[in-house]
């Protein structure tokens, strides 16, 4: 695959010819992604997304050692996820005015610093401020890598780059929390928790370095100013929604969280009135709602919102179920994962090939095997829920796992395979906005779902049920998979 990419990396071009070379750089100019690039741009993508994950299976140690509580744990986890998903489409559009790959190595340079922050933060309260910071430089970073994809790569290329994305996504949720139950464990030199953010920093830095040298400049021919009437709207939505969500539970669901949640959609329906005529007077908004008639990113998103919401959930009640339930270590919790990575890296391999053949089924029929691994799941939790380990897992994690793979590998190559290249920020940022807030959303209520059911059910029977609601998401994301065009470019 590597060799196949350099070989097209080497042809393609995304400008018309010109008589003479520019320097890289230049407005307007957009230079061909070379393997080495693609290498540099997936390790910034890899590090934000790997860091949503990674903190759960940390969140018990940094409670007994900061004495932090549940309402402090939930911010620390959620203060990132918040402050990721509220400013990825300014980020994207940042990136659209000042240069992509200036954004990428500052949001790289700023994910080091503010990894450093938590890891070593001297309380509860400072770890989640360094959260809410690495979140933001996160929302910087992710943009620019979907963009530079789109803005530096063409046909097959393209192609391949944004379904090796797709993967890295999937298998950076399984391996935060493999990776981050051994270093926890592991304990190394003393540091407990802070190694899984300490950890961040060398790479982070080596992405900054290497993005210099190998990632190409690239921004809008027609830049604009930043639309701050939308950006705060989309904010004051996002939070509006998300914080009573992640928080409510902990803090016992006072009023303040009701009358949050019933604001959200006059915000939300202020936000789209904003867009609509802010475009409509022939500016740009911080979301063009034209971007919703391209078919692909329609359709695209369409799935996005259940398959998000279903996986970012999974990934964390399996979590909880694996550590709190059966009282597994963080080493063998995550051991328990390693079929689902596998069935998900495995499906991602063969999902490029599998899509120039049969288009968008690929899609359809990952739709189809995922639920059967739910299934399996809901049987085997309900037949002997205290056997549960590596073993008894393995068959439904593998198709779990393998279902994912063939469902999110392509799906960001069919929502961004036609959004022009002037957009290639704003659309990645809206892809990406999509994705982080669907992941917090599953979190948000089917995690809130579990943990309510769990003391009178008990950890089996409670899984067995959000599982089995669930499958009524899954049912969505078949059902549209059938809607999206049939070739997928």
């Amino acid at each position: 695959m590597t060799q196949q990419l350099e070989r097209s990396s080497t042809t393609v071009r995304t400008t018309a010819p010109t008589a003479a070379p520019t320097p890289v750089g230049s407005p307007g100019v957009h230079r061909t992604l070379t393997v080495a690039g693609l290498v540099t741009v997936m390790l910034g993508a890899f590090l934000p997304m790997l860091d949503f994950f990674i903190v759960n299976v940390a969140l018990p140690t940094i409670d007994h050692d900061l004495a932090a509580g549940p309402a402090v744990l939930e911010l620390i986890a959620a203060g990132y996820g918040i402050a990721f998903a509220v400013l990825l489409v300014l980020g994207g559009r940042l990136g659209d005015s000042i240069g992509r790959r200036k954004l990428f190595i500052a949001g790289a340079a700023l994910f080091a610093v503010t990894s450093l922050a938590c890891g070593v933060a001297p309380s509860a309260w400072a770890l989640v401020a360094a959260r809410v910071a690495q979140g933001a430089s996160a929302a910087l970073l992710i943009p620019q890598v979907l963009a530079t994809i789109t803005a530096a790569t063409h046909g097959q290329a393209r192609a391949k780059a944004l379904s090796i994305y797709g993967a890295a996504g999937g298998i950076s949720v399984v391996i935060g929390q493999v990776l981050g139950g051994m270093l926890v464990q592991a304990n190394l030199f003393g540091s407990g928790w802070r190694v899984v953010f300490l950890l961040n920093v060398p790479f982070a830095l080596v992405a900054a370095v290497m993005a210099m040298r190998f990632v190409p400049e690239s921004k809008s021919d027609a830049p604009s100013r930043v639309d701050l009437p939308g950006t705060l709207l989309l904010c004051a939505a996002l939070l509006s929604l998300f914080i009573p969500l992640m928080e409510g539970r902990a803090v016992g669901w006072p009023l303040w969280t009701w009358v949050s949640m019933a604001l959200f959609p006059f915000i939300a329906w202020a936000f789209i009135a904003v867009e609509r005529r802010t475009e409509a007077a022939g500016r740009l908004p911080l979301v063009p709602l034209s971007l919703l008639r391209i078919p692909e990113m329609r359709s695209g998103l369409g799935i996005a919102l259940p398959y998000f919401s279903n996986f970012g959930a999974f990934m964390f009640i399996i979590a909880i179920t694996l550590q709190q339930g059966l009282h597994l270590s963080p080493v063998d919790s995550g051991w328990a994962l390693v079929p689902l990575a596998v069935g998900y890296f495995s499906t991602s391999l063969a999902g490029p090939r599998l899509i120039g053949r049969f288009g968008s089924r690929v899609i359809t029929i990952g739709a189809l095997i995922q639920p059967v691994g739910v299934v399996v799941l809901i049987i085997t939790a309900l037949t002997d829920f205290n056997g549960l380990g590596i073993f008894t897992l393995m068959p439904a994690m593998v198709l779990i796992g393998g279902g994912n793979g063939f469902v999110g590998t392509p799906l960001f190559r069919v929502v961004l395979s036609t959004v022009p290249l002037e957009r290639a920020g704003v659309g990645s940022g809206v892809l990406a906005t999509s994705q982080q807030s669907s992941l917090a959303l599953g979190v948000a209520t089917w995690g809130t779902l579990f943990l309510a059911l769990a003391p009178g059910l008990g950890m089996g029977q409670a899984l067995a049920l959000v599982m089995a609601l669930q499958l009524g998401s899954s049912a969505a994301v078949a059902f549209l998979s059938t809607r999206l065009p049939r070739s997928i470019g």
